[in-house]
C-alpha cells in the first residue's frame, strides 16, 4: 500500500486517515511527529506548514520502510521502538520528534545502498 497516496485528503497530509492507517488516534500520531495536539486538531494548525512538514516527514519514513517490515503496522512499530546505530540509542520518532527527519532518511539511504541497519 502506498502511504503517502492513502494519507492525503483534500491535497494535504490528514491527521485522522494516517490515525486510521495505523489504528491509532490523531493525537498519538501528533506526539509521534513532534507535533502539538492542537496541531490535529485545529483546521486552521493542520493546514499549516511546519504541521504538514512534519506529517510528510512521518509518512515518508513509514513508506519507505513498509516494503521491508512487511506492513504499515509493522512499519510504525519500527519508527516507534527501534533503536538506531550510530545515533546513541534513538529511534526515528525521537530523531523526527527533534527535528532530524533528514538524518532518518539519510539512515535509510544507507541501508538501501547496502550499509548495515
Amino acid at each position: 500500500m502506498d502511504l503517502i497516496a492513502s494519507a492525503v485528503a483534500g491535497g494535504s497530509f490528514s491527521p485522522d486517515r494516517i490515525a486510521a492507517l495505523l489504528r491509532t488516534t490523531k493525537e498519538e500520531v501528533a506526539a509521534t511527529a513532534g507535533l502539538s495536539r492542537d496541531a490535529v486538531a485545529r483546521r486552521a494548525r493542520v493546514g499549516s506548514p511546519a504541521t504538514q512538514t512534519r506529517l510528510r516527514e512521518l509518512v515518508e519514513i513509514l513508506n519507505r520502510v513498509e516494503p521491508w517490515a512487511g506492513s504499515a503496522l509493522a512499519a510504525y512499530a519500527w519508527y516507534r521502538s527501534q533503536p538506531l546505530p550510530g545515533f546513541a540509542g534513538r529511534t526515528a520518532e525521537m530523531l523526527v520528534r527533534e527535528g532530524h527527519a533528514a538524518a532518518v532518511r539519510a539512515y535509510l539511504d544507507e541501508v538501501a545502498l547496502g550499509g548495515f541497519a
